[in-house]
């Protein structure tokens, strides 16, 4: 069963509660801490994406295309669609060779409120380059071409990049592959669900790739998750989690949509998977400070940046303070 997670008091009476799961497992795989269900059923949404790069990154469709680091990276990011992200997913379209109009994810504007204004202001058209997956398609679009797969049906979930994705999540989640749930993405890629814990195994690998059996896996996992943390900007974007989380270079992080968010502790061997039920994301930051408090964490640089992004003071849009947002879950042992 779900538990509390956050609380929001609004001149001094309880106004909204937050509930959800949390899982963190140790360098073996056992889970070492719970709140709520760690069995809870979890759609990876955007959490995915590093594993979904993994395949990219294996069979070298990155080198094959001469793409620059940042380039690399924003395969695995949730963009924003500022500037310098479009910057280089305009340089990624020319370098693979791809057409904006072979992209499966739907035209949109900017999700970076800046950068989307500019845009209406400018009376610019919505472009598939501005969803936030779409470093991720021209990845297996560059992986396609590489491998000599169709383009055409990429998004499918029976195309063979599709298929090596989900062997690669299984592999990394210690989930059997026919126990993996497979669902429809808002970008229109498969999308996958499993145990939290699960989830949490696979950022501990992430994070410590060590305990990775398979050379040429662990080898594209040390390579994504060194792009990650050295170009963090390119994961999210200004002033988001992701993108504050992984300038620590101990932490490999990645959210998704509608609540989940995982990170991974280098030093610490821990991985953790978080999921908030109703599908919000402002918690995100909250939650992540608690845990990292409640584990004892020594950068405090890093839990001082969540507290900036999701302040436990709750101030109007005249800047007064009017009430509170408080972590209230206690990690379970096991």
């Amino acid at each position: 069963m779900d538990k509390i997670l956050v609380e929001e008091y609004r001149g001094g009476a309880l106004e909204c509660v937050h509930r959800g799961h949390i899982c963190g497992v140790s360098i073996s795989g056992a889970v070492k801490y719970a709140v709520g269900d760690v069995d809870a059923l979890t759609y990876l949404r955007s959490s995915g994406k590093p594993f979904q790069a993994i395949p990219v990154i294996r069979h070298g469709a990155d080198r094959a295309f001469g793409l620059s680091d940042k380039e690399a990276a924003i395969m695995i990011g949730s963009h924003r669609a500022e500037t310098f992200h479009v910057e280089a997913l305009e340089s990624m379209l020319t370098k693979i060779g791809v057409v904006e109009d072979e992209l499966v994810c739907h035209p949109t504007y900017p999700l970076s409120v800046p950068a989307s204004e500019a845009m209406l202001r400018a009376q610019k058209p919505k472009r598939s380059i501005y969803h936030n997956c779409s470093g991720k398609h021209l990845g297996i679009l560059a992986l396609c071409k590489t491998m000599g797969y169709p383009t055409e049906g990429y998004w499918e979930p029976n195309h063979p990049a599709q298929a090596e994705i989900v062997d690669t999540l299984a592999y990394l989640s210690e989930c059997a592959r026919e126990q993996i749930h497979i669902g429809t993405d808002g970008c229109g890629f498969p999308v996958f669900a499993i145990p939290l814990k699960h989830l949490a195994i696979a950022f501990l690998k992430l994070a410590c790739p060590e305990t990775i059996d398979d050379l040429d896996i662990r080898s594209a996992v040390i390579k994504i998750t060194g792009l990650m943390n050295a170009n963090f900007e390119m994961i999210a974007g200004s002033n988001r989690i992701c993108s504050s989380l992984l300038m620590d270079p101990n932490i490999v992080a990645k959210g998704g949509a509608k609540g989940v968010y995982c990170f991974g502790l280098k030093k610490e061997k821990l991985g953790f998977a978080l999921k908030v039920m109703d599908g919000s994301e402002d918690e995100w930051p909250l939650i992540t400070a608690s845990i990292l408090e409640q584990i004892g964490y020594s950068n405090q640089s890093t839990i001082d940046r969540m507290y900036q992004l999701s302040p436990t003071e709750i101030k109007n849009d005249n800047h007064k303070t009017i009430g509170t947002n408080k972590a209230v879950f206690t990690l379970q042992a096991l």
